[in-house]
């Protein structure tokens, strides 16, 4: 799969006393199967085009006061279809020099403290990669697993290379097994695994234990207390 990116970085400035320089990123690029849209700030992407669901989807959180984009999801459908009818002219011109790879890096973690039998989600995040694409598989006890998977979009960074997230929702079960395995060219046909299991920490019944056990000393201590003080009074 060959890709073609366009990429456009802008910086702008905000001056009080002192300058604060802020990176503001647009980036749209195409393969013969994939397109994507991405605008972003400071390395946080604010907004992407889902094309499959043809819709506009805001990605920062409530709390960071997120701002809309009209017509950037027509803006995105526009870029992309323009990036489409130049692919072919563009890896014949360049001579398809796209030779550079970088090998990705994946880790896998829950998103929340991990309760038996209460609605989870797994996550794979594999980053440093490059070129676009790679893809992501899952199992659990040695099945594949198809179904409640959701892949992000390509997170381009600064240095030139992409992140990109799979998750998995799951309801934890002890003894359960996950992987999550990334296949990337750059991996030479060894494609990296990912192992998670199921591994709940119980409350520790260690300091019940020996409070209960001081407990247990101090009582008898009373009582033993008690019973010779009485036969104490009891000789006088």
């Amino acid at each position: 799969m060959v890709l073609y990116v366009f990429l456009f970085m802008f910086t702008g400035t905000v001056s009080t006393h002192t300058k604060v320089v802020y990176r503001d990123i647009q980036y749209s690029g195409c393969s013969d199967t994939e397109t994507e849209f991405i605008y972003g700030l400071d390395g946080e992407e604010l907004y992407h085009s889902d094309f499959n669901r043809q819709e506009g989807i805001v990605t920062a959180p409530n709390f960071a006061d997120p701002v809309s984009f009209p017509g950037f999801y027509d803006l995105g459908v526009a870029l992309t279809a323009h990036c489409k009818v130049r692919l072919a002219a563009c890896v014949k011109a360049y001579n398809n020099p796209n030779k550079r790879t970088a090998r990705p890096e994946a880790s896998i973690y829950s998103k929340d403290d991990v309760m038996l039998g209460i609605d989870n989600t797994l996550i794979c995040h594999v980053t440093g990669l490059y070129p676009p694409p790679v893809v992501i598989s899952w199992t659990k006890n040695n099945v594949n697993v198809t179904e409640d998977i959701n892949l992000s979009q390509y997170r381009p960074r600064t240095d030139g290379t992409f992140n990109i997230f799979s998750t998995l929702k799951f309801i934890p079960e002890e003894g359960d097994i996950y992987t999550c395995t990334v296949y990337h060219k750059a991996l030479e046909n060894k494609p990296e695994t990912k192992i998670w299991e199921v591994d709940v920490v119980l409350p520790s019944v260690g300091l019940a234990v020996f409070c209960g056990v001081g407990l247990t000393l101090v009582l008898l201590g009373v009582a033993t207390g008690t019973f010779f003080l009485i036969k104490g009074n009891n000789c006088n």
